[in-house]
């Protein structure tokens, strides 16, 4: 399918047509902030129910499907298919590391803002379990295709040794001023949400952690993002398919003016 055309989630007609960075529907004329990109992968052990949350149906025109075999045919073809203003809605994390590059190589430097109840800043000899979903972030920042100094993490709570001492070393910006910090020097971002951020009461996640932020709170932080700097896209994962997701989800990304 065309990155201009994509699938109308209210008529289900193959008629919503890109305006710039929006979508509208030619047949029934609703307007969207974004398109809609589904990475329905999960790169680690057991992933397969977040994997299976790529395809909660958010009230957004569907641009395109990525699947692959490896994590980095995936990160190309995601990175050559985003639209003007990509909503990726992934398994894991790693649906980040495309949409990340894919901008960065459009625009040049982005800040990157990382909600995540984890650091994901592994690498392969630092990871407890070997799973790549922990180290996405790492890549994007080791890779070049963000700078450590642009990067706000956010919301972090459960995080390896090994990822304390590279947050402290690198520059990564957390704490209350983070998204400023992070922001001041790049003229555009990319939002990445895992969901397992939230208080597990407030979203249904496939790896809860205790003490979450509340949707209101994440809200916030997300107008915050908005009001600081262009976002170019965005993008959800760590979720479980539970319908009851939608509207919290929805509520997200309406924050970021989607």
């Amino acid at each position: 399918m065309s990155r201009l055309r994509a699938k109308c989630p209210d008529c289900k007609t193959f008629t919503a047509v890109a305006l710039g960075p929006d979508y509208e529907c030619h047949s029934c004329g609703r307007s969207f902030g974004a398109g809609l990109v589904r990475v329905p992968q999960a790169w680690g052990d057991g992933g397969e129910a977040m994997a299976e949350a790529a395809w909660l149906e958010l009230p957004y025109p569907e641009t395109g499907v990525v699947e692959a075999d490896s994590l980095e045919e995936q990160s190309l073809a995601l990175a050559a298919d985003l639209p003007e203003r990509p909503l990726v809605l992934g398994g894991c994390c790693c649906s980040h590391v495309g949409a990340v590059e894919g901008l960065a190589a459009r625009e040049g430097r982005l800040s990157l803002i990382w909600f995540d109840a984890h650091g994901d800043l592994n690498t392969p000899e630092t990871s407890p379990s070997g799973n790549q979903w922990g180290m996405p972030l790492r890549m994007l920042i080791d890779s070049g295709a963000v700078q450590a100094e642009d990067v706000a993490l956010l919301g972090a709570r459960n995080l390896d040794p090994p990822e304390v001492r590279f947050i402290a070393e690198s520059g990564v910006h957390t704490g209350a001023d983070a998204i400023a910090r992070a922001v001041n020097g790049a003229k555009c971002s990319y939002v990445a949400f895992d969901a397992d951020v939230a208080e597990p009461s407030e979203l249904s996640v496939f790896m809860p952690e205790p003490d979450g932020l509340s949707l209101s709170a994440l809200e916030g932080l997300l107008v915050e993002v908005r009001g600081r700097t262009s976002v170019l896209g965005a993008g959800l994962s760590g979720l479980s398919f539970e319908p009851s997701n939608v509207e919290p989800l929805s509520r997200l990304t309406a924050a970021l003016g989607f």
